[in-house]
C-alpha cells in the first residue's frame, strides 16, 4: 500500500539553519528510489525541528534509500548535526487531494459587430 514516510529531524544547537539545507539537499534522492513524491518541512514555533516527508508506493523502497549508501553517508556525516534517536514513521495514505492549475475555459467568441443603419436612398 502507498504510504508517505515521515523522518522528524531535531538539529542541534546553532545548527538548524544548516541542517534544514542539508536536508533539503539529500531528500530529492528519494526519487532514485522510487519515491513518487518528496517535502521537507520546517517548524515556524520551534525552529531546530524539521520534517522530511517521502511518498512511496511500497515500503520495500523506503527501506532501499533509507539503507542506501547516500542515506548512510548522510547520516553518519551529519551525525552531530541532529539529535538522537531518529524515529521514522510509515503511514498508510488513504486519502490525498490537491488543486492543480487551472484550465482555462475556451475563449468566448468575439461578438459580431453592430451593422450600422443605412439611410434609405
Amino acid at each position: 500500500m502507498a504510504g508517505v514516510v515521515h523522518i522528524p529531524w531535531y538539529s542541534t544547537l546553532l545548527r538548524q539553519d544548516s541542517f534544514a539545507a542539508d536536508v533539503a539537499t539529500v531528500a530529492p534522492l528519494a526519487m532514485r528510489y522510487g519515491a513518487t513524491r518528496y517535502a521537507v518541512h520546517r517548524s515556524r514555533d520551534d525552529r531546530y525541528k524539521i520534517l522530511q516527508m517521502a511518498w512511496f508506493e511500497s515500503q520495500d523502497d523506503w527501506y532501499r534509500y533509507w539503507e542506501g549508501p547516500e542515506m548512510v553517508e548522510f547520516r553518519r556525516r551529519y551525525s552531530g548535526h541532529y539529535q538522537i534517536p531518529l524515529t521514522y514513521v510509515w503511514h498508510d495514505e488513504i486519502a490525498d487531494g490537491a488543486l492543480g492549475p487551472e484550465v482555462p475555459l475556451e475563449a468566448e467568441p468575439e461578438p459580431e459587430p453592430e451593422t450600422e443603419p443605412q439611410a434609405a436612398s
